[in-house]
C-alpha cells in the first residue's frame, strides 16, 4: 500500500493548540475504497477535510506533514487549491445542492474551468447524471430546481456535481446517514460502481455500511490512527482489542 499515488505522511491538524488529528501516515490505493470509522469527535472528519484543504477555510486550522498526490506535497504553499478541488472531489454530509436547476448544478464545474460550447457541456451533464444513476429520474427535468429533488437524489445529484470536472479522488463525508434506506442503498451501490474509475475515501459510522462497500479500514480514536489494513481483516480478526470492541458495538 506504501506505492499508492495518494498518501499522508505525518499528517497532523490543529485548531490553535487543540491537535484534533495525530501524525497520520495512511495510503489510497487506486480505484479503492478506504473506509474511515471511529467513535464520534476522533478526527475521521477534520482528516478528510484535510486531503482536499478544506480545513484552509478554518481561519484557526493549522496543517503540519504532508500530503501527497502524483509525487506533489498538496500542502505547499504553491498548490492551486481550485485545481486541487478538481482532482479530489467532495461531498459532505447533508446534500448541498446550488439554488439552480439540475442542469446548471451538474454543469458549474465545467463552466468555471472553461467550458462554454453547450453540446459538450450537454454531454458532461448527462455522463455525471449517468454515472451518479440519477439520469433516468431526471432526464425530462433537467431545468427544473435541484431543491425539487428528494434528499437521496439530491445526494446523488451532488456526487453527480463533483463527478463532472472529473477527479481522480472522491472524499464522502457520512454521505447516507441523512438518507433512508433505500436511498442508502442506491448510493452504496454508485460507490461501488464509482470505484472502477476512482479512488474514493469515506467516513461512516455505519459498520455494515463499512463491511459492505468498502476495500480498506482506518479505526481513528482520539485524533490517531489506531489500526489500518484491509476492511476483511479489520472486521474479522483485528490486530487490537480496541478495534473489535468498536466494530461490535462495544463502545463509541
Amino acid at each position: 500500500m506504501n506505492n499508492a499515488t495518494f498518501r499522508t505522511e505525518h499528517l497532523s491538524v490543529f485548531y490553535g493548540q487543540y491537535e484534533a488529528v495525530k501524525n497520520i501516515s495512511l495510503s489510497f490505493p487506486e480505484k479503492s475504497v478506504t473506509a474511515l470509522i471511529g467513535p464520534s469527535g476522533c478526527g475521521k472528519s477534520t482528516f478528510l477535510r484535510s486531503l482536499n484543504r478544506m480545513n484552509d477555510e478554518i481561519s484557526q486550522a493549522k496543517i503540519k506533514g504532508r500530503i501527497w498526490i502524483d509525487g506533489v506535497d498538496i500542502n505547499d504553499p504553491g498548490t492551486d487549491v481550485i485545481q486541487l478541488r478538481q482532482k479530489i472531489g467532495m461531498v459532505w454530509q447533508k446534500p448541498n445542492p446550488f439554488y439552480k436547476s439540475i442542469y446548471e448544478n451538474i454543469a458549474f464545474g465545467p463552466k468555471y474551468h472553461g467550458i462554454k460550447n453547450k453540446a459538450e457541456l450537454d454531454e458532461i451533464v448527462e455522463t455525471s447524471l449517468r454515472k451518479a444513476a440519477l439520469w433516468d429520474e431526471v432526464k425530462d427535468r433537467l431545468k427544473q430546481s435541484a431543491l425539487s429533488l428528494s434528499g437521496g437524489q439530491q445526494q446523488r445529484l451532488c456526487i453527480a456535481r463533483a463527478l463532472s470536472v472529473k477527479p481522480g479522488i472522491l472524499l464522502l463525508d457520512e454521505p447516507a446517514s441523512a438518507l433512508d434506506p433505500v436511498s442508502t442503498a442506491k448510493v452504496e451501490e454508485l460507490i461501488t460502481d464509482l470505484k472502477k474509475e476512482l479512488s474514493i475515501v469515506i467516513v461512516t459510522h455505519n459498520m455494515q455500511q463499512a463491511a459492505r462497500i468498502s476495500d480498506y479500514t482506518a479505526y481513528f480514536y482520539l485524533g490517531s490512527l489506531m489500526e489500518h489494513d484491509t476492511t476483511e481483516k479489520i472486521f474479522t480478526n483485528p490486530e487490537q482489542q480496541m478495534t473489535q470492541d468498536y466494530i461490535s458495538g462495544r463502545f463509541g
